[in-house]
């Protein structure tokens, strides 16, 4: 009750100037600095693969990594440049309920598809073919890591990572080449008519990425009390589902923040809030959630769910109305 009159309460407020002056600043310091991050990240992928394309490769799994990390820390920003031609879903074909990714990818060992051999056109091939999911089954999976022919197999590992490398330049570069200026200068002619809906957008981004977190991350290996699917953790084959977690809380985290300057005690509240949930998660022990399959253990992760959850309710009904904006609706919201 107390956040629904909060809410109400903060309901007329007008847009304000701490809330306008932010936008640089995560434009700058939030936004940008990811996206280089990945692009940098995603070309050294690309180098190392072109000269070590062993899926034992440590150096190769090293760089992988670093290059995903720096994905999943942008992953919440699905608006403009990652939206065109698909490209968030290129880089990050999941979750995959079908098991399409695994069938793709066999279909090519198989048969040798020459697109192996054509970078430049491999974005023509199934979507779930591409992206740090696809190199995650070509790197770690059993089955997949050692079908085919060797040196196609190679050639492969060589083209999902110049295709991972070209998706990530390109979206940087539209950030560069005018999609931030768009946002620092709204207009009638711009995807952005003001700056309230400029905020509007960052905010959805925070809230989405909260819900995908709690609902995808977290709620898709905890399945059911009677059902529990561990299976269907996030990049489980590389021990990498709690990790993007982390990753997550601490990119939502930086944008919450920059999002609430002008407000300390919410600010305050926010930074409060996921250092709780980051502590929990950490305390788990359990980097790929295998402990949802054991009915008391599952409840430490229930609590981390709970915990993401709490934060989302506080950029709902508190963050938003501060701010003069609403999240409004998103993909994830469903009809």
């Amino acid at each position: 009750m107390k956040h629904r009159f909060l809410a109400c309460a903060l309901c007329l407020m007008p847009f304000t100037a701490q809330a306008q002056a932010s936008i640089e600043d995560i434009l700058r310091d939030h936004i940008m600095l990811r996206f280089e991050t990945l692009a940098a990240t995603s070309e050294a992928l690309a180098q190392t693969a072109s000269d070590d394309c062993e899926p034992g490769s440590e150096a190769l799994k090293s760089v992988y990594a670093d290059a995903f990390d720096a994905w999943v820390s942008a992953s919440h920003l699905r608006f403009g440049p990652t939206e065109v031609e698909d490209r968030a879903f290129a880089l990050a074909f999941w979750p995959d309920s079908r098991g399409a990714t695994p069938r793709a990818l066999a279909t090519l060992l198989a048969e040798e598809d020459p697109i192996a051999n054509a970078p430049d056109s491999y974005r023509d091939v199934s979507i779930a073919a591409r992206g740090f999911y696809a190199l995650e089954f070509l790197l770690y999976d059993e089955t997949l890591t050692n079908a085919g022919n060797p040196a196609y197999h190679c050639t492969l590992i060589q083209t999902v990572t110049s295709d991972i490398a070209s998706t990530s330049t390109s979206i940087l570069k539209d950030w560069q080449n005018g999609y931030a200026d768009q946002m620092l200068n709204p207009g009638p002619d711009a995807p952005y008519r003001t700056d309230e809906e400029v905020v509007q957008e960052m905010l959805k981004a925070l809230s989405t990425g909260l819900q995908f977190t709690s609902d995808t991350r977290l709620g898709r290996p905890l399945g059911t009390f009677d059902r529990p699917r561990p299976a269907r953790a996030e990049a489980y084959r590389s021990g990498r589902s709690a990790s993007h977690v982390l990753l997550s809380l601490e990119a939502l985290r930086d944008l919450a923040a920059r999002l609430a300057t002008g407000n300390a005690d919410l600010a305050e509240t926010l930074d409060a809030q996921f250092a709780d949930a980051e502590e929990k998660l950490t305390a788990l022990n359990d980097p790929v959630f295998a402990s949802v399959a054991d009915p008391q253990s599952r409840l430490k992760v229930e609590v981390v769910q709970q915990a993401v959850d709490k934060i989302r309710e506080t950029v709902t009904q508190e963050l938003g109305p501060t701010l003069g904006v609403a999240a409004g609706f998103n993909a994830l919201d469903g009809d």
